[in-house]
């Protein structure tokens, strides 16, 4: 027949609701959330990897569904700076320009094996890795990387965005790790 106000059974509220609509949380998470899916990459492309990235921002794997397409070519308005292909020793001081230009927080995702060690190129013209002058919080092996791999490694950047401690720029290990490299 029909039911009664007996027979509505209620379940206990989940932890950390307070309220309809509402979820206690840290401002943490909160953030880091907002931030990893809101990244703000600014692509720096000198060879190969950078057509495999323009083939990642295309319609086939379409890099906006994972929070990053809106491109920035200004550092300023960059978060993410993705560094793909052969650095030449003589681009060093701009990448690294280009890197101190952006705003905290930012992070480095170096693309293939040239960024992240100079690949086949062992030469004296070519940087060996660009974690000689940079900070590298991700890389992406592979010569060149299929978009795949591209995606995974902005996964890899969004998590750990997302689980980043607010805090953790002003730790002295951070700041440290920035010593090390000359920057302030």
């Amino acid at each position: 027949m029909g039911s009664t106000a007996e027979d509505i059974i209620i379940s206990p509220k989940p932890a950390g609701l307070e309220g309809p609509g509402f979820l206690a949380t840290s401002i943490d998470k909160v953030v880091g959330l907002a931030r990893a899916n809101s990244l703000w990459p600014l692509p720096f492309a000198t060879s190969c990897c950078g057509i495999e990235f323009m083939a990642t921002m295309g319609s086939h794997y379409d890099l906006g569904r994972f929070g990053a397409e809106r491109l920035s070519f200004s550092p300023r308005q960059a978060d993410l700076l993705m560094v793909m292909g052969t650095i030449a020793k003589k681009m060093g001081p701009i990448l690294r320009q280009v890197y101190e230009q952006m705003a905290e927080p930012r992070w480095v995702l170096s693309v293939g094996a040239c960024a992240s060690s100079g690949g086949i190129f062992d030469s004296y013209s070519v940087l060996q890795g660009i974690d000689r002058i940079i900070p590298v919080d991700v890389y992406v092996p592979g010569c060149p990387p299929r978009p795949e791999q591209i995606i995974d490694g902005i996964l890899k950047i969004q998590h750990l965005v997302e689980t980043e401690s607010i805090r953790r720029r002003d730790t002295p290990e951070y700041k440290a790790m920035l010593a090390k490299y000359g920057i302030e």
